[in-house]
């Protein structure tokens, strides 16, 4: 913190990760040193990184089968693939995403259909109902680690036998009502990418107990015919069925970035306390600001506060403006989706040209108020009471002075 004319600053990093754990780099030497970092270059009976990585993880969710792959991304794709989706054919997802989700959807040849978000910046369950005989699968994005009522939502997707896949790129570690986030689902989609939840500059895991699905997408993921050398995917004979049918997109994970990865998810519970503990002191701090709407957790979410948002509803864009400005005077960066073209990370459904939309005026209020802001763990607890200061008084100053 510094002062600048009587106020104070904050002088912190917005993309300054925490380092990779020394036990972290010790693996990652190790791998190094034995020269097998591709995940099948393994010593007859030998369980390589990879394949740890993939038994670690499915025993923490309670999952059957998990697969580690490229890229939370390459995970969504793969998850299409594997349950059967083709060129041509819908897919419901959220409108308040990242641009991987659509892609994902895109990339297989398939129509995103985009459904409504609500004020609690989750899927907008009316919405999905009225759009429910469009499409078979939903892409349900648990965007920026908000999650929605899941015993509701799957009470509509089970009724019209939607298939749901989850994407948790912002919910590892969390869950609903005591279960974990990703195991509604038929599938879930994790990514590992550096501002995630663990942290091996790109990656992905795939989980499911559908075992005919994990199969197809083993080898989609580049297997060829070594699928026996994975520890937390289905039975050989489940593979026979699909392996002449199913192609290979290759989009593994390598035992380099598994080895990265393994301790750190040992010490995941740890990592959301320390998450949650900053996002807890920063919404206090905020709550109750003039013109400002803080988004409340819903009893049964069990959240992973990696990142904060807050929603100026109906503010003209020029004074949502003035409040970025005026915050990023005073150290505090804070990203608007509400822009009128995508910026960095930061877009909107109708950014996408590719994927036809119609306006959905309720959902563009939301979206078009929607601020949001990264938590690195590289942030004390001072630092995050000292950025909430910093954003009520700079909030309340434009929205006084209106």
């Amino acid at each position: 913190m510094s002062e600048s004319k009587g106020r104070e600053v904050f002088t912190g990093n917005f993309t300054q990760q925490e380092p990779i754990p020394d036990d972290a780099i010790a693996a990652a030497v190790a791998v190094m040193q034995s020269g097998r970092l591709h995940r099948y270059n393994v010593a007859p009976g030998e369980l390589g990184e990879a394949a740890l990585l993939e038994q670690e993880f499915a025993a923490m969710t309670g999952a059957k089968y998990c697969l580690a792959v490229a890229s939370g991304g390459y995970a969504m794709g793969c998850a299409l693939r594997a349950l059967g989706v083709k060129p041509g054919d819908k897919v419901l997802t959220n409108a308040f995403t990242l641009a991987p989700v659509p892609g994902a959807i895109a990339s297989v040849g398939a129509v995103p259909v985009f459904v409504g978000v609500n004020e609690g910046l989750v899927i907008d369950l009316d919405d999905l109902a009225a759009k429910a005989d469009q499409a078979d699968v939903l892409m349900l994005s648990h965007m920026r680690g908000h999650i929605c009522d899941m015993d509701a939502l799957m009470t509509v997707c089970d009724a019209n036998n939607i298939k749901v896949i989850e994407d948790c790129a912002h919910t590892m570690g969390g869950g609903w009502r005591g279960v974990a986030s990703g195991r509604h689902g038929v599938m879930a989609c994790y990514s590992t990418q550096t501002y995630k939840h663990v942290n091996s500059g790109e990656g992905g895991l795939l989980i499911s107990d559908d075992a005919e699905a994990m199969a197809r997408a083993v080898i989609l993921s580049g297997s060829y015919m070594l699928y026996e050398r994975h520890a937390a995917a289905p039975a050989p004979e489940v593979f026979e069925a699909v392996k002449y049918d199913t192609p290979n997109v290759s989009g593994r994970m390598d035992n380099l970035r598994a080895a990265i990865l393994r301790p750190q998810l040992r010490k995941l519970d740890q990592q959301v306390a320390a998450w949650n503990a900053r996002h807890d002191v920063m919404l206090e701090g905020v709550r109750g600001t003039p013109g400002l709407n803080v988004v409340e957790r819903p009893e049964g979410e069990q959240y992973v506060g990696s990142s904060i948002q807050f929603l100026l509803l109906d503010w003209s864009e020029e004074k949502i403006s003035e409040v970025l400005r005026r915050c990023g005077a005073r150290g505090v960066e804070i990203k608007w989706f509400g822009g009128a073209e995508p910026v960095a990370f930061t877009s909107r459904y109708d950014s996408w040209r590719y994927a036809p939309s119609t306006p959905m005026p309720a959902t563009d209020r939301v979206l078009k108020g929607i601020l949001d802001m990264r938590i690195p763990l590289t942030f004390s607890v001072e630092d995050c009471a000292l950025i909430a200061r910093i954003i009520r008084a700079e909030v309340g100053a434009v929205y006084q002075a209106d």
